[in-house]
């Protein structure tokens, strides 16, 4: 299904909140969603009153009943021997164990985001906002259902049964992507955790309890997006039309609900990625 209604940007050549709101209800999003998002506001283009308009806007189509979640990652918080992967770039061996040391524990209320963009930060950082404790891949939340949805992400679990995507699961949120594609769409990672023979991985990272900061490892999905522009390619392509695309801004957006879209990527990537990989 494709949306194409918009209301003319305003004489600026920019969007005000009012004309976000009106194209997100347009492509749409209803009273009441609960909703994951990922956006790229570069590709949204000028609005009128930045990142805080947009989340405003969102917030106000959703409703006082909806609530909006965000990807609030800190993959930054890894061992320094995957700071290529991380933070795009290397150090030598020797300086390993000294930044390892160093590195800041995991404050959900005061470490920011990493790596997905200016709304995640915009909503962590509203009052009323809730986020889970997963040192590297917490998730943020703002509305009604954020206590439920951020409550309980296991230590040892990035993006699976035990992780605010699984709530969303039950709870048939929706997903929309603001300007971005399939490769970021952190959904598609919870079905990762369904396909039999998924390679996994050592992880670790600086984290705060009881006893102070300590270093934790441990092991989860060796996750692999590479494949997921085609495969939401796939979804996107069922007779049923699953996927609504349109515009908000310069935009090109998707919106589908999570559960199905879940249930269909389980589907394919064990119809399409070898039945068994290599663990580490």
């Amino acid at each position: 299904m494709t949306v194409r209604a918009a209301p003319p940007a305003g004489a600026s050549g920019s969007l005000g909140p009012e004309e976000l709101a009106f194209q997100l209800r347009a492509l749409g999003i209803r009273p009441g969603d609960t909703m994951l998002v990922h956006a790229s506001l570069r590709a949204v283009g000028r609005v009128r009153g930045g990142v805080g308009a947009v989340a405003d806007s969102l917030l106000d189509v959703l409703g006082a009943d909806g609530t909006l979640v965000v990807y609030t990652q800190t993959p930054d918080n890894s061992d320094p021997s995957r700071w290529p992967v991380t933070r795009g770039c290397a150090v030598p061996p020797s300086q390993w164990p000294r930044l390892r040391a160093a590195l800041p524990a995991f404050d959900p209320g005061r470490t920011p985001s990493f790596g997905v963009g200016v709304l995640p930060e915009e909503v962590r950082t509203r009052p009323g906002a809730l986020r889970s404790t997963h040192p590297q891949s917490s998730f943020a939340a703002l509305g009604p259902a954020a206590a439920g949805i951020t409550a309980g992400h296991a230590l040892n679990c990035h993006l699976g049964e035990e992780s605010p995507l699984a709530r969303l699961e039950e709870l048939n949120a929706r997903v929309l992507l603001l300007g971005v594609g399939y490769s970021v769409c952190t959904a598609f990672h919870l079905a990762e955790y369904r396909v039999p023979g998924q390679g996994s991985r050592d992880y670790g990272c600086a984290v705060a309890d009881g006893s102070g900061r300590r270093w934790h490892r441990y092991r989860d999905v060796d996750f692999d997006s590479s494949d997921f522009p085609a495969l939401g390619d796939a979804y996107e392509s069922l007779p049923e039309r699953p996927v609504t695309r349109g515009r908000v801004g310069a935009a090109d957006c998707r919106l589908f609900d999570l559960a199905p879209a879940v249930a269909f990527a389980s589907k394919w990537l064990i119809e399409h990625r070898p039945r068994w990989r290599p663990v580490e």
